[in-house]
């Protein structure tokens, strides 16, 4: 559906969490009333109605992920069978029933728990400022196949963490720049690089708002049923500790996440 300018200005200034759920419906509304085009009038009816139900749009949590099978190039692991997992999990730890118990008045978006899944480091779905994020990693590995030098690897690094040099027959990994993203794999023709391990790294405690802070990132990678036991965990920590609305990220601190990356338990 097409969109005025006017119109397309005043959805950017929706916050960017919930600026897809009101476009979907500011689309659905004016397609319902037989209108093509989507104007600022439009936009701000949906706005207004929007905001004052806010609390039947909410779920208790929100999940974003980036954009698919088919969407990125850059994908270094495969999620789809992790978020309907996850999901699954969200949806049978009712959050929304438990906020509807612990916070006074109103519920309001910034209430939810947020869990967001990037296929890549590039991260799109913003893991970094999520309660919980997730993100997709591939540690490359030297493999036997004989190297020819051809640089590709080189190139396709963003972080310059492979090395050619002549005291080594092989590729360098600098395993400090590394990010897993698995891009010189990929490049690599003669698959002298090949996938080592391959997993997600999982990041803690990130928010936006007042106080914002990024998210703490817990050591190694972890295969998915090692994801759903972290979430299942901060699920559990969340419910046991927030009252009246309180952000998973104002709960723990960097000892705390220090401590769950060192034990596998939140302190209690």
């Amino acid at each position: 559906m097409k969109w005025t300018p006017e119109a397309e200005k005043a959805v950017k200034k929706v916050p960017f969490f919930v600026r897809k759920r009101v476009r979907a419906r500011v689309e659905k509304e004016a397609d319902a009333e037989g209108k093509p085009l989507v104007t600022l009038a439009e936009v701000k009816a949906t706005q207004r109605r929007y905001l004052n139900n806010m609390e039947a749009e909410m779920r208790g949590y929100q999940l974003d992920s980036c954009f698919g099978p088919s969407g990125c190039p850059n994908r270094a692991i495969l999620s789809d069978g992790l978020v309907p997992r996850i999901q699954a999990l969200l949806d049978a730890a009712d959050l929304f029933g438990f906020l509807k118990q612990t916070v006074s008045g109103k519920l309001r978006f910034h209430h939810e728990l947020r869990v967001t899944v990037a296929d890549c480091p590039n991260a799109c779905s913003q893991p970094q400022i999520k309660d919980i994020g997730i993100l997709g990693a591939c540690r490359p590995e030297i493999a036997d196949n004989e190297c020819t030098r051809c640089e590709a690897c080189i190139e396709a690094c963003p972080e310059t963490a492979v090395e050619l040099n002549d005291a080594a027959p092989a590729p360098v990994i600098h395993g400090k720049r590394c990010i897993a993203c698995g891009k010189c794999v990929t490049a690599c023709p003669t698959q002298t690089l090949v996938a080592g391990q391959t997993g997600y790294r999982v990041q803690l405690g990130g928010k936006l708002g007042r106080h914002p802070r990024l998210a703490t990132e817990l050591p190694g990678l972890y295969d998915e049923n090692g994801v759903i036991q972290i979430i299942q965990d901060c699920i559990d920590f969340y419910k046991a500790k927030s009252r009246n609305g309180k952000r998973f990220a104002e709960l723990i601190s960097e000892a705390d996440i220090e401590v769950y990356g060192e034990t596998g338990k939140f302190p209690t």
